[in-house]
């Protein structure tokens, strides 16, 4: 089923909503996230105030979800609960900002939830600077009453983004493999989720074997490889729609495509004669393109976020290192000099890092470097880790984590991510077994 499209307005003047401010003013709340290590901005959340009897649930969910997606960002330190000096209510006329600084908070949220006449349910929140006694964002949603979850993530996102000065992350989805079953005879299904872990369902049912989904940048449209009668099968697959078409068989692939930042091409991985080199397809031609011919293994291909560059992973100097190239192919540099080996590189949305998976002495690491291989930095560690996704901010990444397989044959496979100071991780949550993440743009 088709989603409703975002329903987002920004209000002002005689509805009292000021529309987003595009830079800092003196003295207000404002959270750097270059520095690498700060201490979480306290940002009061109550209640909202219920226009009716039957909006109270939800004026309570949605601050709760706020509240979630900010603590889990880690810059962030929410103060809720509902015994607050200034009730809901009172909060419409405008916050008694002493009182609000009694709880050490420096922001504050308020809102109100209301039903239209369509059915809709519609939401105005307001962010304060609880210090310089300012409003700094007002908006007004609407969205179908199931639905209001997205509107709580549309609200985190705008603080978020008024507090930062960069783009959210939690109006996104996950697809991810679901797995089941001993470490011999696993059963993998393509499955999505919401950011936090709500929402989920099974977009596969189990009868194929299908592995590493990758998201379209542009488009809410996902790749992933199916073995489709024992042969390697790639999908091109419609999320808005759920219409699914087969993108072609290719026997000696070992990887679904990860698209070009246009989202018109992609760029794989493919074996021939024993030797697997790089290869772009135009998607409205199907015509493919080969980029590398150089003895050995070249694979797990990302595209920058310009298009004009391509990291790929090569063992071309005798082991595992990451390299990056033009588009076309053309002057292929390794920039991976660490110890240990090195795998799975992928570009970050903003340019500015390639995360990648590590193997040294026989345990596994997320990190990310510089395009050129400078400012190496290790995220995560375990006993396996592997499979980076960023977030479309570039501030977070998605992995999965591996338990050894025990002696009756069962493993535990876990979804997991880490900002980028290393400093805060999170589990995230499935209700099964989890592995090769993929994130989403944020929504349209």
């Amino acid at each position: 089923m088709p989603l409703p499209r975002r329903s987002v307005m920004a209000l002002a003047g005689g509805a009292g909503l000021a529309g987003l401010i595009p830079g800092p003013v003196k003295g207000e709340i404002r959270v750097d996230i270059n520095q690498g290590i700060l201490d979480p901005l306290p940002i009061a959340i109550p209640d909202f105030f219920a226009g009716a009897e039957n909006n109270v649930e939800l004026a309570q969910q949605i601050p709760a979800v706020i509240a979630s997606n900010l603590l889990r960002s880690g810059l962030f330190r929410p103060i809720t609960g509902s015994n607050f000096i200034q009730s809901p209510e009172a909060l419409q006329a405008g916050p008694d900002f002493a009182s609000w600084r009694t709880y050490q908070a420096q922001g504050l949220v308020s809102g109100r939830v209301d039903s239209e006449a369509d059915g809709r349910t519609r939401v105005e929140f307001r962010l304060w600077d609880a210090v310089a006694e300012t409003q700094l964002v007002g908006l007004a949603l609407s969205s179908d009453e199931d639905r209001w979850r997205r509107i709580a993530h549309q609200i985190s996102d705008a603080i978020f983004r008024r507090v930062t000065g960069d783009e959210g992350y939690f109006d996104t989805r996950i697809v991810y493999i679901s797995e089941t079953g001993p470490a011999n005879r696993r059963t993998k299904r393509l499955a999505m989720m919401d950011q936090d872990g709500e929402g989920h369902r099974f977009l596969t049912d189990g009868s194929v074997l299908v592995l590493t989904p990758r998201f379209s940048p542009r488009v809410q449209q996902i790749t992933y490889l199916a073995y489709y009668n024992r042969k390697p099968r790639v999908y091109l697959f419609d999320i808005e729609s759920g219409r699914q078409e087969v993108l072609g068989d290719f026997p000696n692939m070992s990887f679904a495509p990860r698209f070009s930042p246009d989202g018109a091409r992609v760029i794989m991985s493919m074996a021939d004669s024993g030797n697997s080199d790089v290869f772009t397809m135009d998607l409205p031609t199907r015509q493919l393109r080969r980029l590398t011919r150089e003895p050995g293994i070249e694979t797990s291909p990302s595209y920058s976020p310009d298009g004009r560059r391509v990291c790929f992973e090569s063992d071309r100097g005798g082991s595992q290192q990451i390299y990056v190239m033009n588009a076309d192919g053309s002057q292929p540099t390794r920039i991976s000099f660490g110890e240990g080996r090195y795998a799975g590189p992928v570009w970050s949305p903003r340019g500015d890092l390639i995360a990648f998976t590590k193997i040294f002495r026989g345990r596994f690491y997320i990190g990310v470097m510089r395009p050129d291989g400078n400012s190496e930095k290790l995220l995560a560690d375990a006993f396996h880790v592997e499979g980076p996704t960023w977030a479309p901010n570039g501030r977070a990444i998605m992995y999965f984590t591996q338990s050894p397989t025990g002696e009756n044959g069962a493993q535990v496979v876990r979804l997991a991510a880490i900002d980028l100071t290393g400093q805060h991780g999170w589990q995230v949550s499935t209700p099964l077994d989890g592995s090769d993440p993929a994130w989403s743009p944020l929504l349209p």
